[in-house]
């Protein structure tokens, strides 16, 4: 008895890395635009009314453009089909976008949080009219940008760590425009360094929430949602299946789920094909794995490797 090999593809399920990736690009360009434009003119707000919250905005900002200009490399690099070298093809170019965003955001809480303790041990005085006049021009490019990448953010792993960089960004703006206000009224500039470490606190969290997401693609861990012993049991459930072993379940990107898996027969006598059939149908069904390579065994055969 032998060994069958699935790789079964639905228009309605299957690989949607490249066209999403191709969608995903156009407002890449527009948010990296947006922010770097803004970057440009938030450093020198920061600088003439002498805001460090503003100044580590645009610190942050500085890391938005970044994260976006590695996201759109990655996306670039993912549509690239696969060669003979790498035969998965560049799918993991957004796991590794993700990385590096995720390390730019801790470099700049980093500098966000050294800065601030000096400015809390010397406070000094700000222009509250340009910190507060840039604060809201960010935030309305901050708003727009994410408008932009909120689409993609659900769908990769790459715009989603660029996401996250812009809505923190929105965040800080937010904050700087309480700050200048608060300080405006009570006189109490120590409110900007204090708003500027609550940026980089508030940040810190989340990039590693991004960071660990990354790493789990790239260490070939299973698929966020999908539970390996429910899609084990499930497997054993399709009539046919006496068990089954060596599963493995890992995933290129954000949503190229991928496995392979013994299928130990129930009888000599079953049909193979049709087992291998059953099972990466039910698999596609359930669990949206449309790339599955099975190989099934006889209880009391050998298996051959067949594959397509």
């Amino acid at each position: 008895m032998g060994a069958g090999h699935s790789h079964d593809h639905h228009d309605s399920h299957g690989h949607s890395h490249v066209p999403s990736e191709i969608r995903h690009e156009r407002p890449l360009w527009i948010a990296f635009a947006l922010t770097l434009l803004f970057m440009l003119v938030e450093v020198a707000g920061g600088l003439w009314s002498n805001s460090l919250a503003l100044l580590s905005d645009a610190a942050h900002m500085f890391t938005d453009v970044m994260a976006l200009g590695i996201s759109l490399f990655a996306v670039r690099m993912a549509r690239r089909p696969a060669d003979a070298r790498r035969t998965y093809g560049y799918a993991r170019m957004e796991a590794l976008g993700a990385l590096a965003n995720s390390g730019l955001l801790f470099v700049a809480a980093g500098i966000i949080l050294w800065e601030a303790v000096g400015r809390l041990r010397t406070p000094q005085p700000v222009a509250l009219d340009a910190m507060l006049g840039v604060a809201v021009l960010g935030l309305v490019v901050n708003l727009v940008s994410m408008r932009l990448l909120a689409a993609g953010a659900g769908e990769s792993l790459n715009v989603r760590g660029a996401y996250l960089e812009v809505w923190s960004d929105m965040l800080g703006s937010l904050g700087v425009i309480a700050g200048a206000l608060l300080i405006r009224y009570t006189g109490w500039t120590l409110l900007d360094p204090i708003i500027a470490v609550l940026i980089a606190l508030w940040v810190l969290p989340r990039t590693w929430a991004l960071l660990r997401a990354a790493g789990q693609v790239l260490m070939q861990g299973v698929p966020a949602g999908l539970d390996i012993d429910a899609v084990r049991d499930a497997m054993q459930a399709v009539p046919g299946v006496a068990a089954v072993h060596d599963l493995h379940v890992w995933a290129l990107g954000s949503r190229e789920p991928i496995l392979t898996a013994h299928v130990l027969l129930a009888e000599a006598a079953a049909d193979a094909d049709g087992v291998r059939v059953q099972v990466a149908a039910m698999l596609q069904a359930r669990f949206d794995i449309d790339h599955a390579t099975l190989q099934v065994e006889a209880r009391h055969c050998g298996a051959e490797g067949l594959h397509d």
